[in-house]
């Protein structure tokens, strides 16, 4: 049952590649049993798929599309120290989310994850309550940081800082009554399908199977049927513990989980339209005590700007829209902090995410607990769910506990807490690197391999869109498991985001396939 060359040249530790797909379904066509099946290739599946197979087992991790198809590429690229969750009293939520961003900040993703700078506007028309309230919270946020533990030394303390400081960080500003402004850091990520394909990439690593394009269409706790989306045949795969990592999708495997997704929409602008901020903006929703809208930096010359939290009515889509009142409520929450109001033409992207909440009752979905679960049904498959981006390892690991008690089987403790993920390295070694900055940001240790994959051709280092050149698609298809121009312009890249500059680089990604 071949379906492409049984090697590849360009395979090196955790590549993922079209050849070593069809090696791993050949493999499982003829042994098909493993020690854990994991379903769902976001944030969470590949966190459980590394927890398990660094501890020793055999692992199949299932994607019916893409690594980082679902929500786990349409977050707000940060990884939240839980402040806003000491605002609802939820300490627990809160210290967990600060301890896992130390992780990962200090240990595990280093080169995907650096310290934001983020400047509240203090206005004359600024509740004096409202100052008081924030500068406490996230005088609180320090002392989190501190009590967490790991990575304490990553983030700088807030302060209170100058009107003149805080237009020098974020131009844009209404300068009319400003009096200064609240400076806090909290960790933003590169990319965050970036932060999910190094999770895979470590998982295969570590002996995984990692197919994509492969759906569960058939489930229990011992046993799974995939579909291979490609090629339409059916793989039976035998597991002595079944993991539902589907997050808003999760209650088709699992009918007896409830959930209440909530829509996060962002806008994508040009850096140009808030004056080329260094930090990002915070500012507050009116009438809510504890949501902000951010308006957030990119290295790319962009600005992400969100998020709403609105509940979602209708069935749940494999890519969920940006509606227009979402764009029209960003942008005017944030033009009432600005000089100049923003507008839609200003607007170059738009994209939306859907948070897998459990239902809890009654209440806004923006009320809801971001805790996460682990639930065991009649079946005997495991789902994990709720959560966030930030608490993943977290969650993984729980899920992870929970199957090798449900089995019985004989595993090690879990190493997540400590394992780097591929491309994390040291800082002084990622600063000797000699590729480009923007190369070493996304790739970590492996930006000089992704150079030469230019082959002595100068041209594939020419950007083909958003900075983006040719040897880096060419990387996306050899070792990132990129099998079409989506994968590669939507997750591997994010050159997507922008429809114009998504066209100019589409010739590009066909011909990185037919390498």
């Amino acid at each position: 049952m071949t379906r492409s060359p049984a090697h590849s040249p360009a395979d090196r530790p955790g590549s993922l590649n079209a050849a070593r797909r069809a090696r791993s379904l050949d493999l499982l066509g003829d042994r098909p049993t493993v020690d854990v099946l994991v379903v769902g290739g976001g944030v969470t599946g590949t966190g459980i798929a590394l927890d398990a197979a660094s501890r020793g087992l055999s692992v199949v991790l299932a994607e019916k599309h893409d690594l980082a198809f679902g929500t786990s590429r349409w977050s707000s690229k940060l990884v939240h120290g839980g402040l806003r969750y000491l605002a609802t009293g939820d300490v627990g939520i809160a210290y967990e989310s600060a301890r896992e961003r130390g992780l990962l900040m200090s240990r595990t993703a280093p080169h995907l994850v650096r310290a934001l700078p983020m400047v509240l506007p203090v206005h004359r028309d600024t509740g004096r309550l409202r100052a008081a309230t924030t500068r406490t919270g996230f005088l609180l946020g320090d002392a989190l940081r501190l009590s967490a533990g790991a990575g304490a030394r990553n983030l700088p303390a807030s302060r209170s800082i100058s009107a003149a400081l805080t237009l020098a960080l974020a131009p844009a500003l209404r300068p009319a009554g400003l009096r200064g402004g609240q400076l806090s850091y909290d960790g933003q990520l590169t990319d965050d399908a970036r932060l999910v394909v190094a999770l895979a990439r470590t998982a295969a690593a570590h002996g995984a199977h990692v197919l994509t394009r492969c759906g569960a269409v058939e489930l229990d706790g011992r046993a799974a049927v995939l579909r291979d989306e490609l090629s339409g045949e059916k793989l039976e795969i035998r597991a002595r513990c079944v993991i539902n990592a589907t997050g808003v999708w999760a209650d088709t495997l699992a009918p007896g989980v409830r959930l209440r997704p909530s829509r996060g929409t962002h806008v994508v602008l040009p850096a140009s339209a808030l004056g080329h901020p260094t930090a990002a903006l915070t500012v507050p929703v009116p009438g809510e005590s504890n949501r902000f809208v951010f308006a957030l930096p990119q290295s790319d010359g962009r600005v992400y700007a969100g998020l709403t939290d609105e509940p979602l009515d209708t069935p749940v889509p494999d890519v969920p829209e940006a509606p227009g009142e979402d764009i029209d409520f960003l942008l005017g929450v944030l033009s009432r902090a600005l000089a100049a109001p923003l507008s839609r033409e200003q607007v170059i992207g738009a994209f939306a995410g859907l948070r897998p909440l459990l239902d809890s009752g009654g209440g806004r979905s923006a009320d809801l607990s971001r805790r996460h679960a682990v639930l065991t049904a009649p079946s005997g498959v495991i789902t994990a769910v709720g959560g966030k981006l930030t608490t993943y390892r977290a969650m993984a690991e729980d899920a992870v506990d929970a199957g090798i008690a449900q089995a019985g089987l004989a595993a090690g403790p879990c190493r997540t807490q400590a394992l780097p993920l591929i491309g994390a390295a040291s800082p002084g070694r990622l600063a000797a690197s000699s590729a480009p900055a923007r190369l070493v940001t996304r790739y970590g240790s492996e930006a000089e391999a992704v150079l030469a994959e230019a082959a002595d051709d100068p041209a594939m280092l020419e950007p083909v869109a958003a900075g983006v050149t040719g040897a880096e698609l060419r990387w996306a298809v050899r070792h990132e498991g990129a099998l079409d121009a989506s994968d590669v312009l939507d997750r591997r890249t994010r050159i997507g985001l922008v429809a114009e500059d998504r066209d100019r680089a589409l010739p590009a990604a066909r011909a990185a396939l037919e390498v």
